[in-house]
């Protein structure tokens, strides 16, 4: 029991502290553009694209898993779970990440984060 709280503290504080700078990394244009940057670093070399894409992969499947633990434990969980999203790659990723930032309580939410940290809202297209 004692292992579960630690556990729970632990995502509680980190999502506090990793969420906010997370959301304010996104671009405002996030959601209007399908594609992803052509000036990118990692469209450079072929090697730097792998271990990016790997260890992007990884760190959105440690925010889902824990944005999905977060859904029954303190933390912001729905919050979290679209940030992992953002890192994941898969087909219809697009889809359920415009669902879920069209939803008002979401937008807001993260908007209030981004406008905390001195950055623009999202800008999010018409259905």
């Amino acid at each position: 029991m004692a292992w579960l709280f630690g556990l729970s503290f632990l995502l509680f504080v980190g999502s506090l502290i990793a969420m906010p700078l997370l959301v304010a990394r996104i671009r405002a244009d996030y959601f209007l553009t399908s594609d992803p940057r052509t000036d990118s670093w990692l469209g450079r070399h072929p090697a730097a694209r792998v271990t990016a894409r790997v260890i992007k992969n990884s760190l959105g499947v440690v925010l889902f898993l824990a944005g999905l633990a977060m859904m029954v434990l303190p933390g912001q969980g729905i919050l979290t779970v679209l940030v992992a999203l953002s890192l994941l790659e898969f087909p219809g990723k697009r889809a359920l990440e415009l669902r879920l930032i069209r939803q008002p309580s979401i937008n807001r939410s993260i908007n209030w984060m981004r406008k905390k940290s001195g950055r623009s809202p999202l800008i999010v297209p018409e259905h």
